[in-house]
C-alpha cells in the first residue's frame, strides 16, 4: 500500500472522492479476509496503511463540506457554532474592545471634573 497524497485528494471532486473511499474500503475488506484465511499477521502494515488512507479521504471530504458551508455563511451575522472559532470559554465570554471602552455617564462626569493633572518637571 502506498500512502495517498492529500494534495491529490483535494483536487478531486466529491464523486471521485467517494469512489476512492469505496475502493479503499474494498481493499481493507479484502486484506482482512486474507488475514483471517491465512491465520497470520502478514498484512498488518497494509491494513494499517489502508485504514489511514480511508481516514485521509474522509478528512478531505469533511473539510470540503465545511468549506462549502463556511462560504454560504460568509458575511452573515451569525454562523453555526461548529464553524465558529473555538478559543477558550473565558475568551469567548470576554468583553469586546467596544464594550471595554464604554463608560457610564457618572464616570464621564468624573473624568471631566477631575482630569489627570500634568506637571512640568524642571530639569
Amino acid at each position: 500500500m502506498v500512502k495517498v497524497k492529500v494534495n491529490d485528494l483535494r483536487a478531486k471532486s466529491q464523486a471521485e472522492l467517494t469512489q476512492v473511499l469505496d475502493q479503499y474500503k474494498q481493499d481493507l475488506m479484502d486484506l482482512k479476509v486474507k488475514q483471517v484465511a491465512s491465520g497470520s499477521d502478514v498484512n498488518g502494515a497494509k491494513i494499517r496503511d489502508t485504514r489511514r488512507n480511508i481516514a485521509r479521504v474522509l478528512t478531505v471530504i469533511t473539510q470540503q463540506a465545511r468549506d462549502e458551508v463556511r462560504a454560504q455563511y460568509a458575511g452573515k451575522k451569525y454562523i453555526p457554532k461548529d464553524l465558529r472559532a473555538k478559543k477558550t470559554r473565558a475568551l469567548r465570554r470576554a468583553l469586546t474592545a467596544d464594550e471595554l471602552s464604554r463608560t457610564t455617564v457618572r464616570q464621564q462626569k468624573k473624568n471631566a471634573l477631575f482630569a489627570r493633572r500634568q506637571y512640568a518637571i524642571k530639569a
